[in-house]
């Protein structure tokens, strides 16, 4: 099964609200209804399994009654740090040869040919970035702040979700990873990437529409985004 994961578990304190971030609305809907229904849309999902804290399970249900989410399947309480919600949802599925789509609740603004185009490459590959090009030069500093390297531009990306794996090449990661004492929270290709080298990692196009939520800002440009797809 391709099976989407909502991770939905932070608190979203850059943001200045005492409302998570995943909770807050845009065009009449929180950020997490935007994104399971991204999921729920698109055929080549079979299931979603939102990841929050236990606290707020009876929230979910009444988004799932009110907007007739019928792919979501399972309620998973997440952890302290991001890893720890991502395996929660590793953990509650058993078949290695299932697909899970990592994606954070707040880029509520996914689209469904980021989401066709991850479930085309997981046909060819046990591990799936997204990654949008960069607009900007990035350049790398020393410890003293002055300019070590200029990094081509046209090989660089900047991350997004989802992140797509096999169930059993990300738990296998995990695994290594977490026998690791100096082991740091990253993001999950960065898992893969770190302690499974030999798997390698296909980055599919990501999308400057596929924003991630953190600042105030940032709501204001997701809800033009959603409101030019609803008039397009």
């Amino acid at each position: 099964m391709n099976i989407a994961i909502i991770l939905a578990a932070g608190s979203g304190t850059r943001l200045g609200s005492s409302t998570p971030k995943q909770f807050l609305e845009v065009c009449g809907k929180t950020l997490m209804e935007h994104s399971i229904a991204a999921f729920e849309s698109n055929g080549n999902i079979d299931e979603i399994a939102v990841v929050t804290k236990e606290e707020y399970f009876p929230l979910v249900e009444e988004f799932k009654r009110r907007n007739g989410f019928r792919k979501v399947k399972r309620l998973l309480k997440g952890g302290r740090e991001r890893y720890d919600s991502s395996l929660a949802a590793i953990n509650a599925y058993t078949n290695d040869d299932d697909c899970l789509f990592l994606h954070d609740c707040v880029r509520a603004c996914v689209s469904q040919e980021i989401i066709d185009d991850c479930a085309r490459a997981l046909q060819d590959y046990d591990a799936v970035d997204v990654g949008a090009e960069l607009t900007d030069t990035v350049v790398a500093v020393d410890d003293s702040g002055c300019i070590a390297d200029i990094p081509v531009r046209s090989m660089m990306r900047n991350g997004q979700t989802p992140q797509c794996f096999r169930r059993g090449v990300i738990k296998e990661a995990f695994d290594i990873a977490l026998r690791d004492p100096g082991f740091q929270a990253t993001d999950d290709c960065g898992v893969v990437h770190k302690y499974m080298p030999q798997v390698r990692i296909y980055v599919v196009k990501g999308s400057q529409e596929n924003i991630k939520v953190t600042y105030k800002d940032d709501l204001e440009r997701m809800e033009r985004i959603i409101k030019g797809r609803q008039h397009a």
